[in-house]
């Protein structure tokens, strides 16, 4: 399983990302695709997001079950804590301001 969601992306990624995957809610992408597919869609994604943010999640053989990766300005920042992926928020002073 694979679920993609974004924030404040051009049209022309979101359109991208609806060829390969379902979007169940506006910026909610879900699939099953093969982990080629997946790396495939996640460098579309590097390239297109532009200003906005997005994050993946996938199913992996890790003790959490999951993997992540984030891309873009957001207050939620991905740590690593003695090999188990957790996820950190930025102090409000420190938020990314809106362009």
């Amino acid at each position: 399983m694979l679920v993609i969601v974004t924030e404040n992306v051009p049209p022309r990624l979101r359109g991208r990302l609806a060829v390969w995957l379902l979007e169940i809610r506006a910026g909610v992408y879900i699939g099953s695709p093969s982990k080629r597919l997946r790396e495939f869609i996640w460098k579309q994604v590097l390239e297109g997001v532009e200003d906005g943010n997005a994050v993946i999640a996938w199913n992996t053989n890790t003790e959490s079950g999951y993997d992540f990766a984030t891309v873009g300005k957001n207050r939620r920042i991905p740590v690593d804590f003695d090999g188990l992926r957790l996820v950190s928020f930025l102090p409000p002073d420190e938020q990314p301001k809106a362009p």
